[in-house]
Parts: C-alpha cells; sequence; structure tokens
C-alpha cells in the first residue's frame, strides 16, 4: 500500500487496503474514509464526517465508496458544514445514526455508573466489534433482520459477547423508541430467530475446586519476578472472597486492624451499599506483611510506582503461578465450600456481599450479619491455608 498522503487523493482512495481511518487533512471538514474487512473478508469503504451540531461532535455518514467519489464526498462535506454555519442539521430529518444514538446512549447511562467504570469504553467496544454493519445507517432504517446479521455469527462460538452485543443495542433502541425516532425494537424480532443452544448458557469464570485453593495459595507465595504487592493482593482476594477491584484499592483507613473489621465504602461496591468485611487471622497476617512492605503508602497494595495496582495485575500472578482459576473464581470456590460445610444460603450469599434479589427479604433482612460471617470466614482461612 502507497505511502498515506497528507491529503486524500483518488488514486490512494481508490487502492487503499489497509483497514483505519484516513482523514482528509486539515481544511476537510472533518471528511475521512473508513476502511474496514467485513466478516467474508471483503474491504469495505465508507465516507464519514465529523461535524460539530448543537454543540456536540456529531460523525455524519455520506455514503459508500466508490458509489460515492472523492469528490462527491467533499462537495457533501462542504454542503454539511454550510449547512451547520446557518443553524441547520445535515442529517435532514435529524434521524440519527445508530453510531450517534450509541454515543448518546452510552452518556445517558454514564452518571449510573460508578466513577471510573470501565463500561463506556466496553460498551463502545462491543458497538464497535459487533454492530459496526449498524453503524453508519439512520436508525429508523435499521431492521430486524440488520441486527441478526451482527448477531447470528456469534451467538453460539461467543455466547457471552453475544449476550452483551445484544442488551447493548437493545438499549440503544429502546432510546430511540423514548425519542420517538422508531416505533419498536428491532432486536425482540431479531432475537426471535435465534437458535437456542447449549452454547448460549450462562458462562462462569474459572475457579478452583475450594480443595486446591490451599495448594494455590503456597504457590501463589513462590512466585518469582512478581511485586509482592500484588501477590498479597491475590492472598488477601482468596482469603476475603472479595472481588478483585474493591481488593486492589483498599486503603488503610478502611481498615480497623483492633475491631478485625476492614469497611469498603459504598462507590468500591458493586451493589452500591457499604460492605463490612470480617477479617480472619490468616487476612491479619496478610495485611501485616502488606505494611510492612510499604509503610508510607495509603493504599494496602500499592503498584510498584506508587498508585492502585493495575487491573490485570493479580490475574498475572495466577497466571504466573499455573493457577488454573480466575482472580473472581476464588469467590466460587469459597462459596462451594460454604455449600458443603452446611453454611445456610442466607449467611453464604452475605458474605459474598451479594444482595438478595427480592424486596421483601431486602426489607426484612436488614442485618448483615457481621458476627456470623466472622465465624465463618475464619473457617474458611484456616481450611484455605493448611494444605
Amino acid at each position: 500500500m502507497r505511502k498515506r498522503p497528507r491529503t486524500l487523493t483518488a488514486a490512494f482512495v481508490r487502492t487503499v487496503n489497509r483497514p483505519g481511518v484516513y482523514g482528509d487533512g486539515r481544511g476537510g471538514r472533518g471528511l475521512s474514509l473508513r476502511v474496514h474487512r467485513t466478516k467474508t473478508g471483503r474491504i469495505s469503504k465508507t465516507w464519514r464526517q465529523r461535524l460539530r451540531i448543537e454543540g456536540r461532535l456529531t460523525s455524519v455518514g455520506l455514503g459508500p465508496y466508490p458509489e460515492i467519489t472523492l469528490g462527491e464526498a467533499r462537495r457533501k462535506a462542504l454542503d454539511n458544514s454550510r449547512a451547520v454555519v446557518h443553524g441547520g442539521d445535515p442529517r435532514g430529518r435529524g434521524v440519527p445514526t445508530f453510531a450517534d444514538a450509541a454515543e448518546r446512549t452510552i452518556e445517558l447511562h454514564r452518571d449510573g455508573w460508578k466513577a471510573g467504570s470501565p463500561l463506556p469504553q466496553q460498551w463502545a467496544s462491543t458497538f464497535r466489534l459487533h454492530a459496526a454493519p449498524l453503524l453508519d445507517r439512520p436508525v429508523d432504517r435499521i431492521t430486524s433482520a440488520d441486527v441478526l446479521a451482527c448477531l447470528a455469527p456469534i451467538w453460539n462460538s461467543k455466547p457471552g459477547a453475544a449476550r452483551k452485543a445484544r442488551h447493548r443495542i437493545a438499549a440503544v433502541f429502546r432510546w430511540c423508541i423514548g425519542k420517538n425516532l422508531r416505533p419498536d425494537n428491532p432486536v425482540d424480532r431479531a432475537a426471535v430467530a435465534l437458535p437456542r443452544a447449549n452454547g448460549n448458557a450462562p458462562t462462569h469464570y474459572r475457579a478452583l475446586p475450594h480443595g486446591e485453593v490451599a495448594a494455590a495459595l503456597v504457590a501463589i507465595r513462590g512466585v518469582r519476578y512478581i511485586h509482592p504487592s500484588a501477590m498479597l493482593c491475590v492472598e488477601m482476594i482468596a482469603l476475603t472472597a472479595v472481588r478483585a477491584g474493591e481488593a486492589r484499592g483498599a486503603l488503610w483507613d478502611e481498615i480497623d486492624l483492633d475491631a478485625g473489621v476492614w469497611t469498603i465504602p459504598a462507590s468500591r461496591m458493586k451493589a452500591g451499599r457499604e460492605f463490612a468485611v470480617p477479617l480472619s487471622t490468616a487476612t491479619l497476617e496478610v495485611l501485616e506483611r502488606a505494611r510492612a512492605l510499604s509503610p508510607e503508602s495509603s493504599l494496602v497494595f500499592p503498584s510498584r510506582t506508587g498508585g492502585v495496582l493495575p487491573r490485570n495485575a493479580p490475574g498475572r500472578v495466577l497466571r504466573r503461578a499455573g493457577v488454573a482459576s480466575t482472580v473472581h473464581g476464588f469467590r466460587s470456590s469459597a462459596r462451594s465450600w460454604m455449600a458443603e460445610s452446611g453454611v445456610p444460603s442466607e449467611v453464604a450469599e452475605a458474605c459474598l456481599a451479594h444482595v438478595p434479589r427480592s424486596r421483601v427479604v431486602q426489607a426484612y433482612q436488614r442485618s448483615d450479619l457481621l458476627e456470623r460471617r466472622a465465624e465463618i470466614m475464619q473457617a474458611w482461612s484456616i481450611y484455605a491455608t493448611q494444605p
């Protein structure tokens, strides 16, 4: 492929075959050529223009190449820019493309997500990977067949990604219905045609049988060339059955060593509720080692640079140790042990900070069962640290 020019040329547009977005340079009025490879291996080229409409940066589709030539795309871009200057909307009736609607849907949900949540990026990635054929189309022209073409190829081969794509695409069309941009949700009709398959059963995190957790912790302590703070963080997760994000962000101010309680603020809990974690004898020993490792840090498990451990740090520890489990899988291991040890279900669920689905149960079960949970987590820690 020839070198990318400062501005697009007819020859470059005709011959470029490397997927990417190629801008028309300064003075190009936001015009770009989007090149991507379809599922059949064919190279597809479409024109897009970035404009600020009503104060928002918006991507406007100008049509496919070669049906729309470079010269025609530039003329459209000029007309659109003039329309915006005069207060118009180059999208005609004001019907946004799916890409525009997806951006607005993410913005609508953003305030409800926790600060620093990866969900905005994950939603955008889902649309980019699994809804690409829809992105340039006005939302009122998308049919259930279009949605089916996006979901069917991954429905059995990538069931987890398919379920997320279905949910997130449907959310975009619910926004469209709320804005009176269309009367129905094409995802609902597409779902009727999707097969029921065993592969679409819920997928679970890889987890160890609870009898293998003790040996896994021994293997973790023997890992070399990994920051010790990450190793201690994984031990803390295994012994307390908390989520990785809750442990990575732990602060010494949250921990009362005398009382043996770690209070995780609501902002870092999945359920958005403050949660008190009883600290077993083995867990207190982990904390003692963590304090000796970084005595000046406000974080319990700081990274090498002094900040919060990277999201992938605990998983890297497990891979180096040869442990066939995800970090989240330790919660499953602990829960299985509780079930086999005769721990009542409501107490076991409370140990994992699971909120009862029934609002009636939530109304009557207001105790956090801290004393009972302390006994259980002490017993779990003893079991999990004796190979």
